[in-house]
């Protein structure tokens, strides 16, 4: 995960600068040799673009970032980096900052950010990750949205499946395809033990007043991006179906992954229904006792909210390595 993006987006939100961060792309690069190419895009920054020096950072995995070079009309690369591998390139008109590194090993595998210093602290990018590997990247094997109903809510599950490397980012948004940020809950990164493709799982809890618009789900990954619903209405919990199309024979249903997947579905709803129902009794009891330090709805919801996302990481992991 790109925790330090993370991590430096919410200083800067903090502070009032959320739309000073650079964006790069792309999101991720899987390759064994050759040269790559980071570019990172200044063109939402307001700052002086060609008088800014832009420095990129490298960061392991497990492993605090550190620097490699900085810009700044020539390249200064820092002591441990081999200058000749490292090519940096600025494209004013389109606020452009290239980064590209020659002859890649499997030692550069890691998470490379670019960085540049407003005022008094760094921002930096929101991240590329390189795996220096002779895997392949694949599309989800899998991308559907699934739907359920509970006291006047809709939920929504997006499940994206089967895919290589881990790097994704997943978003909501409504039928004028505005950005959904609110009640909206984003598991890990998982993958079965053996395998060596991912999967991940966001939903989405709409009010009543709300429950009756179209909401999207869409992926980015290095692979591509997609989004759903295409036209069609969305499944319910109850109408999944796994098939098996067998040479000359039609379709037949394979019952036993319908069977497991039936029940991780099942699980998914009551996991969702009980953080609801777990969500007002806290806040009753809290308001029946008269605790005077009794945290807010929110927050009650937050807390309950990282039970329920382990809890359903827990039974992703379990259901796709039956």
């Amino acid at each position: 995960m790109l925790l330090l993006a993370a991590l430096v987006a919410t200083a800067a939100w903090s502070y009032g600068f959320a739309q000073e961060i650079p964006v790069q792309s792309p999101l991720s690069i899987t390759k064994s040799k050759g040269s790559v190419r980071l570019e990172c895009n200044f063109k939402h920054v307001s700052t002086n673009f060609d008088g800014t020096a832009i420095h990129w950072y490298q960061q392991k995995a497990n492993k605090p970032p550190q620097r490699i070079l900085y810009f700044a009309g020539t390249t200064t690369v820092d002591e441990g980096f081999q200058a000749h591998r490292y090519r940096v390139e600025k494209v004013s008109r389109q606020k452009l900052c290239i980064l590209t590194i020659n002859d890649v090993i499997p030692d550069d595998t890691a998470t490379y950010y670019c960085a540049y210093w407003d005022l008094y602290y760094k921002v930096f990018g929101t991240g590329t990750k390189l795996i220096v590997s002779d895997n392949v990247q694949s599309r989800p094997a899998n991308f559907e949205i699934l739907q359920t109903e509970h006291k006047n809510q809709k939920m929504y599950v997006c499940l994206i499946e089967k895919f290589y490397p881990e790097v994704i980012r997943v978003t909501w948004t409504d039928e004028t395809r505005k950005e959904v940020t609110d009640n909206i809950v984003k598991g890990d990164t998982w993958k079965p033990t053996n395998e060596d493709k991912y999967s991940i799982g966001s939903w989405l809890t709409v009010p009543a007043e709300k429950k009756d618009k179209k909401y999207y789900c869409s992926y980015e990954h290095e692979s591509g991006t997609d989004s759903l619903p295409k036209g069609d209405s969305p499944k319910t919990a109850l109408q999944e179906e796994d098939c098996i199309t067998y040479r000359g024979n039609g379709t037949v249903f394979n019952t036993d992954h319908l069977y497991h997947r039936t029940a991780y579905l099942v699980y998914i709803v009551l996991l969702l229904k009980s953080f609801h129902v777990l969500s007002d009794c806290a806040l009753l009891h809290l308001q029946k006792v008269g605790s005077d330090q009794a945290p807010r709805k929110e927050s009650i919801n937050a807390r309950l909210g990282k039970a329920l996302q382990n809890h359903l990481q827990f039974a992703l992991l379990y259901t796709f390595s039956i």
